[in-house]
């Protein structure tokens, strides 16, 4: 019989949203970087997986996985736009305004490409990626 691991999946998905939130709470209130537009929507999708993932990884409710899949989805889309309008010229050249702050504007540029928004991707991409294991594995265990 093969060990069920989906707490272990689902709890890496919990720890990168804790992460992801503390990152940019570190940005906005100790380094005072203010968020643009583009930043409050990934905040708006990142912050309650904290919540919802951290309840699941109590009562391991591995149902949440379809939802956190789905918003992981949609706030991982909002990052990689929001990382190409910063690093391809084409698209920042045309980018409607965002608001006060650009969402062209690069607080940190470390390696010379990972940026505020390629730290949300990376985050929304753990969270898809644990979300959609977790599903195949539930679904493997409905079958055995």
């Amino acid at each position: 019989m093969r060990k069920d691991n989906r707490e272990h999946f689902l709890f890496t998905a919990w720890a990168a949203s804790v992460i992801a939130m503390f990152g940019s709470l570190y940005f906005s209130e100790i380094r005072h970087f203010e968020p643009c537009e583009l930043c409050w929507y990934q905040r708006i999708l990142m912050y309650p997986f904290v919540l919802i993932l951290g309840i699941a990884v109590i009562k391991k409710d591995y149902k949440i996985a379809l939802y956190s899949m789905i918003l992981s989805f949609i706030g991982g889309c909002i990052s990689l736009y929001h990382y190409s309008l910063q690093k391809f010229s084409f698209l920042s050249e045309h980018a409607p305004v965002c608001g006060r702050i650009p969402c062209t504007g690069q607080y940190i540029n470390w390696f010379g490409f990972i940026t505020i928004p390629f730290l949300a991707l990376n985050g929304f991409v753990i969270i898809f990626i644990c979300s959609v294991i977790i599903l195949k594995k539930s679904k493997e265990k409905l079958y055995l």
